[in-house]
């Protein structure tokens, strides 16, 4: 009965079972059968033979996984407000320069436009003083409607400029943009492009130029398609009649094509060239001091825009003369008759006899002197004036709901 308790008797402890001392039971004797302790150096059995422990990989700790930190409500109320506010203010930015461009600046392009054409004038208003006495006349005169008539036709070009240029790229090979490895005959190409767009548009720019110079005294009141009725009619012969000393579309391409394309060409570098500056200046500041996040909102819409600006502003002030004579040009033969820059209320009809681009560019030359080529030069100052004006009150309300917003 005492095998059965595991303690074995006293009269047995030197004879029946060996005596097994070690470093987990010193001193203790254990019955044959039960179970024995395992050492670190092996497993002893009940005769005292010592085996190998089988060697077992010690078990892997627990994976710890990185706690996500929630946010808290109000910040992630805050992260979305900040995010809608940055897609409307790329929006409202984006808006307000389109805005500025074509119905903000109208009235100068109106101006500027009649005071190019008008070749009878004594007064070449190349500072912006004079064009706005001019304006002040003709609104007092004639309402409102005479420093925005042919608004409707502007855009009518664009589309139709749009428009053809897709059209085009979609059924030749002609690339509608240049990628950045690019090569002689691929920008030959894209220029192509661009000089069939312009051919295409050219008849309806033609009548949106006289609906912007014509009198609104004498003008009727035509509908906004009037502008492509009258594009269509000069292609076919058809529509009002004209006088005999009226330019064939032919002889309007060469002028039409080179003042487009060298307007794109300079844009373009000028605006590649500012935006480099630009983007390389705002990497410096990140690099030199720490950036807020407003700072960061506002250098990702307005290098762009600052960009189009100069690159617009540029290639209008160096190609001026150059699109002087390119409206003298079309304007010649339509019997059209404009407003008197001089005074501001009486009207004059348009007689030229130009035979060509050449011819034009003498005869004022001759007549007019080299500031010829450039009356009504004040319009594109207060033009542009505004158009900075514009981008600046943008700027510094955008800037203003970023500060509250953050």
């Amino acid at each position: 009965m005492a095998w059965a308790t595991g303690v074995a008797p006293e009269t047995s402890r030197d004879s029946a079972a060996p005596s097994l001392q070690g470093p987990s039971a010193p001193g203790r004797t254990w019955a044959p059968g039960l179970r024995l302790p395992q050492t670190s150096r092996g497993v002893v059995t009940c005769t005292g033979e010592r085996r190998a422990r089988p060697t077992v990989c010690p078990p892997l700790p627990p994976r710890t996984r990185a706690r996500r930190r929630t946010p808290s409500p109000a910040a992630a109320a805050t992260r979305r407000g900040r995010a809608a506010l940055n897609r409307f203010a790329g929006f409202g930015i984006g808006l307000a320069s389109l805005f500025t461009e074509n119905v903000l600046a109208h009235p100068c392009i109106v101006l500027r436009r009649q005071c190019q054409v008008n070749y009878h004038a004594r007064h070449y208003h190349l500072t912006p003083f004079t064009i706005i006495n001019i304006m002040y006349n003709f609104n007092k005169t004639q309402g409102p409607r005479a420093l925005w008539k042919g608004m409707g036709s502007t855009f009518i070009v664009q589309g139709v400029t749009l428009g053809a240029e897709g059209i085009i790229s979609e059924f030749t090979p002609l690339p509608r943009e240049i990628s950045h490895k690019w090569n002689p005959k691929l920008i030959g190409e894209h220029l192509l492009l661009k000089s069939l767009t312009y051919v295409v548009a050219m008849p309806f720019y033609s009548a949106s130029l006289i609906e912007t110079v014509q009198s609104e005294i004498i003008r009727d009141n035509t509908g906004i398609l009037e502008c492509v009725k009258e594009g269509i009619g000069r292609v076919i012969g058809l529509g009002v009649p004209h006088s005999k000393r009226l330019l064939p579309l032919l002889s309007l391409i060469f002028p039409t094509v080179l003042h487009g394309i060298l307007h794109y060409i300079i844009s373009s570098i000028i605006q590649k060239f500012v935006l480099l500056i630009l983007k390389r200046k705002a990497y410096n500041s990140h690099l030199a001091e720490s950036t807020s996040p407003m700072q960061s909102m506002l250098d990702a819409y307005f290098p762009e825009l600052i960009a189009n600006f100069a690159a617009s502003l540029c290639s209008d002030v160096i190609l001026y003369p150059l699109e002087t004579v390119l409206h003298r040009l079309h304007i010649q033969g339509t019997r059209t008759i404009i407003d008197n820059t001089d005074l501001g209320y009486e009207v004059l009809p348009i007689n030229t006899q130009y035979e060509g681009m050449r011819d034009c560019i003498n005869t004022i030359k001759r007549e007019e002197g080299v500031l010829g080529f450039y009356k009504g030069f004040g319009a594109v100052v207060i033009q542009y004036t505004l158009h900075a004006t514009v981008l600046q009150i943008t700027k510094i309300i955008y800037s203003t709901l970023l500060q509250n917003s953050i």
